[in-house]
This record gives C-alpha cells, structure tokens and sequence, in this order.
C-alpha cells in the first residue's frame, strides 16, 4: 500500500477536505475517494523516506498519544461512526506522523478491517497493551471505554516516569558541575602550579605531580581520550542491546543501591496496573499475564510473570502461582488472593497499583531530599581535593622562600 495526500471536495457539503488515503495507485486512490462521497482535485505520492528532519522531529509523544486516544473514545461514546471519529481526530491532531498512521488506520478500516487489525500495523507507536484492549473492545462492544482505560493507564505510567526523571534531574546537574570544575582545575590552573615549580627548579608533591600528569595528555593527546570514550560508549551501547547486556542492567536497576527499592515498585505498580486494565476489559487471564510480562519492561521480572503463567495454566491460582516468584514483592500476591476470594481481581490490583504508585510518591521525594546533601558532600571533596592538591606545595612554596 502507497500514501497519498489529496484535496477533494465533498459532495454532500461542497467543502474542500485535505488529507492522506492509503491505495495501491493513484487511479485506486481517485477511486477510493469518489465511492467515500468525495470529488477528487488533487493527488500526489507521499515520500515515506521524508526528510531527515522530518525524521528527527516527527516522534509521537505519549502525551499525543493519550489525547488522540481520548478524543476517540470521546467520539465513539458520543455515537459518531468509527470512520468519521477517526476522520475528526485525524483533523485535530497536530503531529503529522501521527496523522498520517491515523490515515493509514482509517484507509484499513473502511478496506474491511477491524480496528485491532488496523492499529496493529504500528506496532512502533501502540504498543500490546494498547493493541489487547482495542481488541477487547471491540469483541465485548465496550471500545470507548478500553479507550478510556488505555489512556489512563498511558497517562499514569507517564507520570511515574516523569517523577522519576525530575529527581534524577539534580544528580545530573550535580555531576556536570564536578566535571567543570575538574575540567578547569586541570587545563587553567594545573598548568600554571607546574610552571611555578619548574621556574623554581623544585619537585612536585606526587598528587600534584598525578594531576599535572593527567592535564598534560589530556591537553596534548585529547584525540585519544575522545576515542577511547567514545569507543567505551558506543561498546557500552552495543553490549546492552544483547540478551546478556539487557538482561545485566535489568538485574543492575533491581539490586542498585538507593534506587533498586524504587525500581522495583514500579515495575510492581506497573504489573498491578496493567493487569486490572487488561481484567477488567475482559482479556483472560492467561492473555493478561503474557501481556503484562511484555508491558513491565524488565526481564527478570518477566521471567518471573512468565513462571506463574505456567503454573497458572496447569491450575494453581495465581495468588499461589506468584508467591514464590523472584522479584515479585509480597503484596502483589496477597492482595491478588483478597480479589480471588472476593471475586474481584481487577480491582485489587488495581488497589495494589495504586498502594505502590502512593509509596513512589514518597521514595522519590525521600531520595531527592537525600540526594542533595550527598551531592554536595561529594562536589566539596572532589573540589576540596584538587584544590588542596594545587594549593598546598604553593603553600609549601612560600614556607621554603621564607624559611
């Protein structure tokens, strides 16, 4: 299938339309448009490559995301016919890749497609919880509301992040500050403690002696620390794209120090909220359970998830499936059990996703206000250290002159 952007005019209304059609030509486009009731005016071929610009800044937001999917379940539930929900919030939005997937979504229906089928085509921008509750809906004939719970659980997985990434916000600025001041500790003023001692034809202190050391090969020889830490990054990166890499740092976020608690309460809310999103829009539960090991994004805790499935499978609760998981912290399966004896799963875990997003709240404020005396501790060390090394052979300098 081909992208086409068009201007047709509307036979009903006489108003002008722009927008994209997916077809095989551009006469199987023209087509498509007159039996959709419209006067075709003008057809081109869309570049799919685009530019590298459009490339770089075309990314679909979350936040676009969870308003696309929130006006179309407003729509549906308003009554409005799939298509002509699709139409209207393809018109509102204002990202244009997302546009033009949207395009391609209402081209699939109106071909005869369900609307699952159709988002699961962009499985790059919704992901399987999303393409699971869109599929739900549709078989229970609740679509706008597995909407509505997918961008809920969009926009609190979005909040957690966000939280997440603000205290580590400080650590960072923190650490940019250390490396300036080491970076002008070594290239102003080491030099010149080194030139001091030379015109006097005195020996440098060894930690002075170490720093003068460094400063000159990273002044003379740059080219070489540029590629060494490039190479070391750029491995890095290679190696946490492995199994073995990823499945390293999944381990590393668990076991941190300071952080590992946080991590691992987030991938708990994120278990417990998935799974009373995809419950409670009726996917089974065997369904669910591979679904959510997919959606908490950590696969040690997969692994676990994906034990319990098993033992699921063969007739075990799954209170009792995950009990004795690895990583799965104890309220996951006792509030799990609370729901299986009241018959209300969904919704105890719903209460557990939100016991574990309440304790995050806390960890996060918690630790940044830790953080911030630790950090400054540190970046008096480090500065207090290179100072001292520079400050005191001056010092003994000026002792040996007066002496």
């Amino acid at each position: 299938m081909r992208t086409f952007t068009y201007q047709a005019k509307d036979s009903s209304t006489g108003k002008i339309a722009k927008a994209t059609v997916q077809a095989e030509s551009e006469n199987a486009a023209a087509k498509l448009l007159i039996a959709q009731g419209f006067v075709p005016l003008d057809i081109k071929e869309v570049d799919e490559n685009g530019s590298m610009m459009d490339r770089l800044t075309g990314r679909i937001t979350t936040k676009d995301k969870i308003v696309f999917t929130r006006q179309l379940a407003t729509l549906i539930g308003a009554g409005l016919p799939l298509t002509q929900s699709l139409h209207t919030v393809m018109e509102q939005t204002e990202n244009k890749r997302l546009q033009g997937v949207v395009s391609d979504i209402i081209g699939s229906v109106e071909g005869g497609k369900s609307l699952s089928e159709s988002f699961s085509k962009h499985t790059e921008v919704f992901d399987k919880v999303f393409l699971a509750l869109i599929a739900a809906g549709e078989a229970s004939g609740t679509l706008d509301d597995s909407l509505r719970r997918v961008a809920a659980q969009q926009e609190k997985d979005a909040a957690i992040m966000s939280k997440i990434k603000g205290a580590l916000t400080y650590p960072i600025i923190v650490l940019v500050v250390i490396f300036g001041v080491m970076g002008f500790m070594f290239f102003t003023v080491v030099p010149q403690v080194e030139k001091l001692y030379h015109d006097l034809k005195k020996p440098l202190p060894l930690l002075t002696q170490i720093m003068v050391n460094m400063a000159d090969f990273l002044i003379h020889f740059w080219w070489i620390a540029l590629i060494i830490a490039g190479a070391g990054i750029y491995f890095l990166r290679q190696y946490l794209k492995t199994e073995s890499g990823i499945r390293a740092l999944d381990l590393f976020k668990l076991n941190v120090p300071l952080f590992g608690q946080l991590f691992r309460k987030l991938y708990m809310a994120r278990l417990a909220r998935t799974g009373q999103t995809l419950l409670a829009t009726g996917v089974a539960m065997l369904d669910m359970l591979r679904i959510t090991s997919e959606a908490v994004n950590n696969t040690m805790i997969s692994k676990s998830i994906d034990h319990a499935a098993e033992k699921v499978k063969g007739g075990k609760a799954l209170s009792d499936a995950l009990q004795p998981e690895d990583y799965i912290m104890p309220l996951v399966p006792q509030m799990i059990r609370i729901g299986e004896q009241s018959g209300k799963i969904d919704e105890m875990m719903g209460k557990t996703a939100q016991v574990y997003e309440d304790e995050l709240d806390e960890q996060i404020k918690t630790i940044s206000t830790l953080i911030e005396p630790v950090l400054m501790v540190v970046l008096a060390v480090v500065a207090g250290g290179m100072v001292g090394a520079i400050l005191f052979p001056i010092y003994s300098l000026v002792n040996g002159i007066n002496v």
